[in-house]
């Protein structure tokens, strides 16, 4: 009989065990945790401005007195330019950045514009073109604006940024946030810069992420949210009813033995 019970004992004890470690606390979930030893205001790190990298699509604009100036720079009629162009289409509707890092345009020639700001772009396009076209107002923008979620995250996939200083809080917003089985104290971000890809990993947890450069996204950011160790099933799929009559079964046998 001894030996029966231990051979029902060891299966209960560790579906009972695997239960208990599959459970995600609160405090894993949770945000932005207090501990006390902060204060309540954060200090706020302003953004780097992005600067451009070899192959990026920049949509520039030149509008100008004469229509048909105008209609000579543009890449893209004005009416019909949307942030959300395809890469498939991004070639034909933009100017694209070589592998040397720089575009050509009508007249102004060759302009290195890799490891330079958008602002730093629209003055040189302006200064460029001043000796072929008076009062030239130049806008550009990057076309192939996005950051991708993957990993623990509810919908994974690559999203538009559609505004300057996207959060990584927003930023996953548009995943529909992050699963209960992501490691939110483990979350990397991949980051292209002119010097080569860099990962930074932090806690979503802490506080002090607010006053990291990683807070705000980038263009082509990848933000990976990985799964919490010891992850076997899903809460929703596992056999709680499996479990409670095995449980059940166990008690009765226990108290007719004893």
């Amino acid at each position: 009989m001894t030996k029966h019970l231990t051979k029902t004992v060891a299966p209960v004890v560790f579906l009972i065990a695997v239960s208990l470690a599959s459970c995600v606390t609160n405090k894993k979930l949770t945000y932005l945790q207090y501990d006390g030893s902060l204060s309540d205001t954060v200090v706020a790190v302003t953004p780097a401005d992005y600067k451009i990298l070899p192959y990026d699509n920049l949509y520039i604009k030149v509008v100008t007195p004469d229509p048909k100036w105008s209609e000579m720079f543009n890449a893209l009629p004005v009416t019909s330019f949307s942030i959300s162009t395809t890469e498939l289409s991004a070639g034909l509707v933009s100017y694209p950045v070589d592998g040397s890092g720089n575009i050509r345009l009508p007249y102004a020639g060759t302009i290195l514009v890799a490891g330079k700001t958008l602002a730093a772009v629209t003055t040189e396009v302006e200064e460029a073109l001043k000796d072929y076209v008076a009062d030239a107002a130049v806008s550009v923008k990057m076309i192939n604006n996005y950051v991708s979620l993957i990993g623990e995250v509810q919908k994974p996939g690559r999203y538009p940024i559609y505004k300057d200083r996207l959060n990584i809080f927003q930023a996953l917003a548009m995943g529909n946030d992050l699963t209960e089985f992501s490691d939110r104290q483990k979350i990397q971000i991949i980051r292209q810069t002119t010097g080569g890809n860099i990962v930074k990993e932090f806690s979503l947890a802490d506080r002090s992420i607010m006053s990291s450069e990683f807070f705000y996204v980038m263009p082509n950011d990848v933000i990976y949210a990985q799964p919490v160790k010891g992850r076997f099933f899903r809460m929703n799929t596992f056999p709680y009813s499996v479990v409670l009559s095995t449980i059940t079964t166990f008690v009765l046998i226990w108290n007719v033995v004893k």
